[in-house]
């Protein structure tokens, strides 16, 4: 059997509570299957009525037109730093204002002061957002779905690993790259950033800002080895992280939980006595007649609560905690520990917490 007790609104606290998980993933066979669905694209510049037919991605059925990649990672996160340097965005437009008689009179000339667009910037600092725009440009993606990364990927915990050397980010938004040949040099910066609420990776190549690409000088070729090259070719290095299937690819996601936390407060001179129908005697009614006029009265204890029941030291335990809807509708379930004595002399409260 079960007591009730309407909760009040201050009974019910609304927490949130963000948990955290880390993934790692060996093989690019492991990034496409179905359970992690991570999906590599090569993004080239070009025309897509001349160039749409040729697509990237490496799930199969997954797949979009090259060109698209290049122009949407271009309008989503660099469209302010097309026409600025050193990877910090161009000037705002500007107007200026031609006075009049009055403030009523005065009159804008030229664009209007704004922020052209919204890149999702992930640093107030030095941002690193130089984008590719000869005609021959390559970028590589890396777009996490959702299901992993959940609301972000947590800063400094992402870690990228190929042939071409390891890749990381600074907590800022940027990348920082390890030459394959020097594991004992400092990681230094390449053009690229991740876009940690997106899951998006992009790569652009392996020089850092003010180096020059692919310097040839002192270069020698043994079999399939290279010495003395300064940088990994563009295309070589982009490709390796993209399509290649020797990588490594670690992160931490990050997702926001609301926890419900229930006060289920029992006073003092409240559930005191049991509820359980075994306490109760329950034989059948003998009747005893007397008298003409057939008089009876009853012998038996009937409904009547057993001897240590009614003990000064009797208190119940509290095995289970339920709660129900406006219609008395069970909703969930909770079970203790071990039971719990009610106490008649001070107040007791019992804590659920469900998460959704």
């Amino acid at each position: 059997m079960s007591a009730y007790k309407q909760f009040n609104s201050q009974d019910l606290i609304v927490s949130p509570l963000e948990v955290n998980k880390g993934f790692y993933f060996k093989g690019g066979d492991i990034l496409t299957g179905s359970n992690v669905g991570i999906n590599r694209f090569t993004g080239s510049k070009g025309d897509y009525l001349i160039s749409g037919s040729q697509l990237s991605g490496t799930i199969s059925g997954s797949q979009v037109p090259s060109v698209l990649i290049y122009d949407s990672i271009k309008q989503l996160y660099y469209s302010n730093y097309l026409t600025s340097s050193a990877g910090f965005t161009s000037d705002a437009i500007t107007s200026s204002v031609l006075l009049g008689a009055n403030e009523a009179g005065n009159t804008l000339i030229g664009g209007i002061q704004q922020t052209n667009f919204y890149n999702y910037e992930q640093t107030t600092l030095w941002p690193s957002k130089t984008f590719p725009t000869s005609s021959n440009s390559i970028i590589g993606v890396i777009s996490i779905p959702s299901k992993l990364f959940g609301d972000y990927i947590q800063p400094n915990s992402f870690y990228l690993e190929g042939i071409s050397g390891s890749i990381k980010d600074d907590g800022e938004g940027r990348l920082l790259w390890l030459h394959p040949n020097s594991p004992s040099s400092p990681y230094e910066y390449m053009n690229g950033n991740i876009i940690y609420q997106h899951g998006i990776i992009t790569l652009f190549d392996s020089e850092t800002e003010g180096d020059a690409s692919e310097a040839l000088y002192g270069t020698a070729v043994y079999g399939s080895s290279k010495y003395g090259i300064t940088r990994v070719p563009r295309i070589d290095f982009i490709e390796s992280f993209v399509s290649g299937s020797n990588v490594t690819m670690s992160f931490s996601s990050s997702y926001k939980l609301f926890e419900t936390q229930y006060q289920c407060t029992i006073d003092e001179n409240e559930f005191n006595y049991t509820l359980n129908p075994s306490a109760i005697t329950g034989s059948t009614i003998p009747t005893v007649f007397s008298g003409s006029n057939l008089n009876f009265e009853n012998t038996a204890s009937i409904g009547v609560p057993l001897g240590f029941v009614t003990s000064s030291y009797f208190e119940p335990y509290i095995t289970t905690v339920g709660l129900y809807d406006g219609d008395f509708q069970l909703l969930a379930v909770g079970k203790l520990a071990q039971p719990l004595q009610s106490s008649p002399t001070t107040d007791t409260t019992i804590l659920v917490n469900i998460d959704r």
